[in-house]
């Protein structure tokens, strides 16, 4: 696998994340109030409230690990140990998800420190 399948499938995770957001948020606000205007703001707590900061926290691990993906494609940057560094990114964001929405918080907490430096290794593999 190449770092950018490994972002392809980080992708496909953020949207599986914000589906199941949607979904937790629709049993909670009823589609009435998602499909309106949304003037009158509404929060939602358990596992959906838990799969909304997921989701917030998953777009802006995105925002890092994307441009480090590109950064090691268009330098030509790839090796074996930047591929290793996305697959790591990618298993330790697929460990985060459940282990938030579950409240796991030690676990929850070791994924996101081992997704961001997988992120650092990524970004310091493309100089």
């Amino acid at each position: 696998m190449t770092e950018i399948t490994m972002l392809v499938l980080y992708g496909l995770l953020v949207i599986v994340t914000l589906l199941l957001q949607a979904t937790g948020a629709l049993t909670q606000l009823g589609m009435g109030y998602l499909l309106g205007s949304r003037d009158e703001a509404r929060t939602v707590s358990g596992i959906a409230g838990r799969l909304e900061r997921a989701l917030n926290n998953s777009v802006t691990a995105m925002v890092l690990f994307a441009p480090a993906v590109l950064l090691i494609v268009v330098t030509q940057s790839s090796t074996s140990a930047s591929v290793l560094a996305a697959q790591v990114f990618v298993i330790a964001r697929l460990v985060y998800l459940p282990s938030y929405a579950f409240g796991i918080t030690g676990l929850r907490s070791l994924a996101w420190t081992a997704g961001l430096f997988a992120t650092a290794a990524l970004y310091l593999l493309a100089l």
